[in-house]
């Protein structure tokens, strides 16, 4: 009995220290802090600043020590770079932004967003700047003087002298409050505003390690685990209070997009928004064209809300648009009207151009993929070709239902009369007047109705 106690005792004891040092365990942890990683490797756009907005909020949940988003962009669009940049500057948590991997960069929009944050670092071989806005529908208009000779000691009047100049008063007002805003950013974050400003109206673009011998990022950093070593000890400006990073033992977590977020991400996608444009084209030409369907209705409904709401936010070239719905009239038009292929011709060369410049590319790395677009021209061509064609074919033949179809239809007198009685016509028997006598057996044509009754006249060619 004395043997069981003890083996008792013994088991207890075991346990309790495996608690004890579970316990130790999860309280060192704990203690140890976390760090968040958010990962944006596309454009900057709706779904990228929903993404970082609420990763943003989850860390200041989990009681972070600092965000880290992972950056590799061409760039984005300017309204989705401002509620990111607004929301990385109001952030109780400190917020890193580290280019990465090698051969990553962070263009246009991203240059603009690692001047914001809190800690600026690069992987090795990666690049920044060419942050010129570029307005929807083309790019900035040059005035380019020829180059010339100039005097060494006069490098600066020289350089001012020769810069670009903008020409279209939008664009300079464009520029200019680009300009101010990266200037801003910069020297709320005391980094290099001069190359800022280089980098907006030249277009200029920088390497890492020219980044920073140039005070324009903090640190150059092989993987995330030399990022927390390097920053480790820096103080940073938090909402106007100095905070010193601890970030040596952080524990790396990573927030993954949401469903809500991955939506966002598939419907703001250029090639979905032009497939969703299109479905609503063709999803309401069906319902219009044979009503009562219902489903290709209900479907070009859906396609043509989630097409707005994708164009709504997305650099949409409104000539790109139009020439696009041209196309579509152009080819429908074809199976109306002999133009012996002159509209159908038309229609493909004015939807294919206007599927080429929907988005601005140079706005921020979003087009439409060319292979998307030679297919979906092929599809929309055969579409309205063999389609509407038929449309066409089935609106010439002759009606076989209604009083349309009575109306010419021959039948048989079935009694004697003079000017009214009784017609059989297509398996019934009609009310019947005439203005000549009638006589049983007679066959007559139908040249009109009125209510019930039948307007008939002699069948002269059953005659002859």
């Amino acid at each position: 009995m004395n043997k069981i106690n003890k083996q008792l005792v013994a088991a207890k004891t075991a346990g309790l220290i495996i608690l004890l040092l579970l316990s130790a365990f999860v309280h060192t942890q704990s203690a140890k802090g976390t760090a968040v990683l958010l990962q944006v490797n596309d454009a900057i756009g709706p779904a990228t600043s929903d993404y970082i907005e609420k990763g943003l909020r989850e860390a200041e949940d989990r009681q972070a020590h600092i965000v880290i988003i992972q950056l590799d962009t061409p760039g984005g669009l300017d309204l989705a770079m401002r509620d990111i940049i607004r929301n990385i500057i109001a952030s109780p948590v400190p917020v890193a932004i580290y280019v990465s991997p090698s051969g990553a960069r962070a263009a246009s929009a991203g240059t603009y967003m690692l001047y914001a944050s809190h800690i600026a670092a690069m992987a090795p071989a990666t690049n920044l700047g060419a942050a010129t806005p570029i307005q929807i529908g083309g790019i900035p208009d040059l005035d380019l003087p020829a180059p010339k000779e100039t005097d060494p000691e006069q490098d600066d009047e020289s350089d001012a002298e020769n810069s670009p100049t903008v020409s279209d008063p939008m664009t300079k007002k464009i520029v200019n409050d680009a300009v101010a805003y990266i200037r801003g950013l910069a020297e709320m974050r005391g980094r290099n505003a001069d190359w800022a400003e280089q980098a907006v109206r030249e277009g200029s673009s920088l390497s890492s390690n020219q980044a920073l011998e140039q005070n324009i990022i903090d640190v150059i950093a092989t993987d995330l685990d030399d990022l927390l070593m390097k920053i480790d000890g820096k103080s940073v400006s938090v909402n106007n209070m100095t905070m010193v990073l601890q970030t040596s033992d952080l524990v790396v977590e990573l927030i993954a997009p949401d469903w809500r977020n991955r939506l966002l991400s598939v419907i703001t996608n250029p090639n979905i928004a032009y497939i969703l444009m299109l479905l609503a084209v063709y999803g309401l030409f069906f319902e219009l064209a044979n009503p009562g369907y219902i489903l290709p209705g209900v479907i070009g409904a859906i396609s043509l809300l989630l097409a707005l709401y994708s164009l709504q936010v997305l650099p949409v070239n409104y000539a790109g648009l139009g020439l696009i719905l041209l196309g579509i009239i152009f080819m429908t038009a074809e199976a109306f009207v002999p133009s012996f292929g002159v509209l159908g011709l038309g229609g493909v060369i004015a939807f294919i151009i206007g599927s080429i410049i929907l988005f601005d590319k140079e706005g921020g790395g979003i087009a439409i993929s060319i292979p998307v677009i030679v297919s979906i021209s092929l599809l929309s061509t055969g579409f309205f070709f063999v389609i509407v064609k038929s449309s066409v074919r089935a609106f010439k033949k002759p009606v076989v239902s209604g009083k349309e179809q009575l109306i010419g239809s021959i039948g048989e007198i079935t009694e004697d009369f003079e000017t009214s009685g009784n017609i059989f016509i297509h398996g019934e028997t009609w009310h019947a007047e005439s203005s000549t006598a009638m006589h049983k057996g007679d066959k007559a044509m139908v040249t009109g109705k009125e209510g019930l009754v039948l307007q008939i006249a002699p069948n002269r060619e059953e005659k002859q």
